[in-house]
């Protein structure tokens, strides 16, 4: 395994960081570079280009999750911090991470059970580590993500002052519409589903034309923190039936089916029975990496990742170690943008 290593890759700079939407640098969403990468080789293309290098017959997995307001202030037993909101649970808990205040560059590690986080006239109680496997810090020592009990609106409030979640490596703060997808009509992720963000509704009608089909499904999409390399905790996801159809057709007749996105592979791989996708919904802690790779997806739509991102594995596992690699190789070297708002790949296995 090398790309959590010393690979090439991991020798790119902040400066690699897309700073702000494409629109924000005079080009339009589906005007991001887009690398294509296959076993025959690499191309550097634009976004738009993506119907000259997809066939007759294969299937854009898209998810169609919604980015909702993650993130607001709060205090923690009184001392400001930044509070980043994520799944509702079954019982009314939420999950939630702390972030130090006021530019949540760094998750607060040394709160504990029982600690009280107050948003406006709400007050949350931390109950518990998420998912519930130990301390989730990137040294063991303390937690990131908690399970916390709610008295009031926490909705109410996000909705009032709530933003979206963002790191340090923006210029300045962007509204909730640059973080949604033109296929987001399902409000729910804490983190935009990125790979999604390059898609104009033209481009879908040219890819359409062409005869690319689209499975629509949903994950909602939790919190992830860019220094901590660990594994993706339990996300809400539903695969519908027709979905479902479209995915085994198509690979009945040879269609390749690319997932737009690591959450769009999850969902799809969370309901694969046997060589087959089923109809299903709930919540999956399914991770696919090398030693456990995906059974039907083919290939992947990708932003790029930090080298120390859970997601590289995931990446990993569609494309393969050494297409993996070539990319990120490439990328590096090509001056690639990193992040929600930046450059894009398109690896296929096959």
């Amino acid at each position: 395994m090398t790309l959590l290593d010393e690979s090439p890759h991991t020798r790119f700079t902040a400066s690699a960081f897309a700073p702000q939407p494409a629109e924000e640098r005079g080009l339009q969403r589906d005007e991001v570079r887009l690398l294509v990468a296959t076993p025959d080789g690499l191309e550097h293309a634009r976004f738009r280009d993506l119907p000259d290098h997809l066939h007759p017959g294969d299937v854009l997995v898209v998810n169609t999750s919604a980015t909702v307001p993650g993130e607001i202030d709060a205090e923690l037993d009184g001392a400001p911090v930044v509070l980043h909101v994520a799944h509702a649970l079954e019982d009314g808990d939420r999950v939630v991470e702390l972030r130090t205040a006021p530019d949540a560059a760094r998750a607060v590690l040394d709160a504990s059970s029982g600690d009280a986080v107050t948003v406006g006239d709400v007050r949350l109680v931390l109950r518990a580590p998420w998912p519930g496997r130990g301390p989730s810090s990137p040294t063991g020592e303390g937690n990131r993500l908690w399970r916390a009990s709610v008295r009031g609106d926490l909705d109410r409030q996000l909705d009032w002052n709530g933003r979206p979640i963002a790191y340090g490596y923006l210029d300045r703060r962007y509204p909730l519409t640059a973080y949604q997808t033109v296929f987001g009509t399902r409000p729910g992720s804490a983190e935009m589903a990125s790979a999604g963000r390059p898609f104009t509704e033209s481009l879908v009608t040219r890819l359409v034309t062409s005869g690319v089909q689209f499975a629509p499904v949903t994950l909602h999409t939790g919190v992830s923190s860019q220094e901590v390399g660990e594994a993706p905790g339990p996300e809400w996801f539903e695969v519908p039936p027709s979905s479902a159809r479209v995915i085994n057709t198509a690979r009945e007749h040879g269609g390749r089916v690319i997932a737009v996105g690591t959450t769009a592979t999850r969902a799809v791989e969370s309901t694969v029975r046997g060589r087959h996708v089923v109809a299903a919904r709930g919540w999956t802690s399914r991770v696919l990496t090398p030693g456990d790779p995906p059974l039907v997806v083919d290939g992947l739509i990708t932003g790029w990742h930090d080298p120390m991102a859970s997601h590289l594995l995931l990446v990993e596992a569609v494309a393969g170690e050494r297409l993996t690699q070539a990319a990120y190789d490439a990328a590096v070297a090509e001056g690639y943008l990193w992040h929600e708002f930046g450059d894009s790949a398109l690896l296929l296995r096959r």
